[in-house]
C-alpha cells in the first residue's frame, strides 16, 4: 500500500470519504498541512502519530472538508418547505411538533435558514424543531456562536438579516428566537446509533453529501436516510444526487427547483397528494433534444460559467486559461496535469472539475467523468456546461429521467439569461 493510499483508506472508513470525488490532490495537501504542524518527519512518521491521537485524527478530518455553505442556499428548497410544512402541521393536528434534521449542518447556515423560514411562515416556535447535526466538531462550534460574515450572505435577498440577526463590529449575530429552535450536535451520518432516531422527522436536509461517497457507501447512507425520515417524510437533497436517488428508491416531489424526494410508494403522501407549486412550473420543453450517447469529441473552449466563484487572482486565472488552451489543442494528458496542478493550488473551482470531466468524458472513463461533473454542480449549480454534459451522460447509460431533469435545469437557465 503506497504512502498516501492508507490515508484514503483511513478517511473512507472514518467518514466514508471517496477520495476520487475530491481528488487526491486536496488530500495530499491536507496531509501535507498535518504533517507540517506535528513537525511530522514524513508521512510514516505522521501515520504513527495519526494511530495514537484520536484529537489528530479529528484534526486531519477536519483538514479536509471544506464547509461550503451560506443562508439560504438553494432558495426553492426553503420556499417549499415552507407549503409543504404548513400541510404536515394541519395533519399532525397538535399530536406532536415537526421535527426537522439537516445533515450535514455545517457552520449552521442551513439548519438556521430551516428555522427563520418556519418562523417567518407563521409556524410558532412550539410546533417545530431543528436538529443540526456534523462530523466536524469546530463546526458545530462555529454554528453554535451564531455569528457569520459577510461569506454567509449571498444573493440580492437579504432582507431576513434585518429581522433575524443582530450586527455587530465582528458580524451579525442570530437572534436568540431563531438560535433556540435549532439543537446542534457532532455526529456521522454512518454511526449505528442514528438507528435509534429511526422514523423520527418529517423533513431531512441532506445536500451535498452523498456526491462524496462510493457507490456502497451512497448506498449506506441511503438506508440510513430512508430510515430517518417518517414513512410521509421528504428528503432535501442537493442538485447533482437526483439521479442516484432516482435509482435508490425515491421520487422527485413535483416542486420545481426544490431538490425535494419522497419515498416510491404506488401512492402518494396525503401532504402531497396534489403537489404544491411555489413556482411556476415550466412547459415541456419540446425543442430541446433528447440526449443521445455521447461520442468521441474535440474539445472546445468553454469560459467559465457567470454563476461561478468570484474572479479569482491572475495567476489562477491563467491557469484556467492553460487548461482551456491545453485541452483544445488535444492535450489531454497535459490538461489533466494542469487541472491537478490548479487544485493543489487554489480553493475548489466549478470550471476545473468541469474540464476533469470532459477530458475523462472523451477519454471514455464514465465513471469519473460523472464525479467531476457532479462536483462542477456542487460548486455552481446552473453550470451549463457541466449540466448539458452530465445529462447526455446519464442518457447514455440509460437514466433518461435523470438525464431529462438536467436538460430540462439547463433550459430554465437559458430561459432566465434571455430575460435578462
Amino acid at each position: 500500500m503506497s504512502n498516501e493510499q492508507r490515508f484514503f483508506r483511513f478517511l473512507q472508513q472514518r467518514i466514508g470519504l471517496d477520495v476520487a470525488s475530491v481528488g487526491a490532490p486536496m488530500v495530499e495537501r491536507a496531509l501535507r498541512q498535518r504533517c507540517a504542524a506535528l513537525d511530522a518527519c514524513d508521512l510514516d512518521d505522521y501515520w504513527l502519530r495519526l494511530q495514537q491521537s484520536t484529537e489528530e485524527q479529528q484534526a486531519l478530518i477536519e483538514a479536509v472538508i471544506v464547509p461550503e455553505t451560506w443562508f439560504f442556499r438553494y432558495p426553492e428548497s426553503f420556499t417549499a418547505l415552507a407549503g409543504l410544512a404548513s400541510k404536515r402541521l394541519a395533519e399532525l393536528a397538535g399530536a406532536r411538533p415537526l421535527r426537522i434534521l439537516s445533515l450535514p449542518c455545517s457552520t449552521g447556515e442551513e439548519p438556521y435558514s430551516i428555522a427563520m423560514t418556519l418562523l417567518d411562515a407563521g409556524i410558532a416556535g412550539h410546533a417545530f424543531r431543528v436538529d443540526g447535526m456534523d462530523i466536524s466538531p469546530l463546526s458545530v462550534n462555529r454554528a453554535d456562536q451564531g455569528l457569520y460574515g459577510r461569506n454567509s450572505f449571498r444573493g440580492s435577498h437579504l432582507e431576513f438579516r434585518q429581522r433575524h440577526f443582530d450586527e455587530t463590529d465582528d458580524g451579525h449575530v442570530v437572534h436568540e428566537r431563531v438560535r433556540q429552535q435549532v439543537k446542534l450536535q457532532v455526529g456521522n451520518v454512518l454511526d449505528p446509533a442514528l438507528n435509534t432516531l429511526a422514523g423520527s422527522y418529517d423533513f431531512v436536509f441532506c445536500r451535498n453529501l452523498l456526491i462524496y461517497f462510493d457507490v456502497p457507501t451512497q448506498k449506506r447512507v441511503f438506508e440510513v436516510l430512508k430510515s430517518l425520515i417518517h414513512e410521509q417524510g421528504v428528503l432535501f437533497i442537493g442538485p447533482a444526487e437526483g439521479s442516484l436517488l432516482a435509482r435508490m428508491g425515491m421520487r422527485p416531489l413535483g416542486i420545481a427547483q426544490s431538490f425535494a424526494y419522497v419515498r416510491q410508494t404506488e401512492s402518494a403522501p396525503a401532504f402531497n397528494s396534489k403537489p404544491v407549486v411555489i413556482a411556476p412550473m415550466p412547459p415541456p420543453v419540446s425543442n430541446v433534444p433528447r440526449p443521445s450517447p455521447m461520442p468521441a469529441r474535440k474539445l472546445r473552449v468553454v469560459a467559465p460559467s457567470a454563476q461561478a466563484r468570484p474572479a479569482a487572482p491572475d495567476s489562477s486565472a491563467e491557469l484556467l486559461a492553460q487548461i482551456a488552451r491545453l485541452a483544445n489543442a488535444g492535450s489531454s494528458a497535459e490538461a489533466q496535469a494542469a487541472c491537478t496542478r490548479y487544485l493543489q493550488q487554489y480553493p475548489p473551482h466549478a470550471q476545473v472539475f468541469y474540464w476533469l470531466g470532459l477530458l475523462s468524458d472523451t477519454a471514455g472513463d464514465s465513471g469519473e467523468a460523472l464525479s467531476h461533473y457532479r462536483k462542477a454542480l456542487y460548486l455552481d449549480p446552473q453550470h451549463a456546461e457541466a449540466l448539458a454534459h452530465l445529462a447526455a451522460l446519464l442518457a447514455s447509460q440509460g437514466d433518461t429521467a435523470g438525464a431529462r431533469r438536467l436538460q430540462e435545469r439547463a433550459a430554465r437557465r437559458a430561459g432566465r439569461e434571455s430575460e435578462q
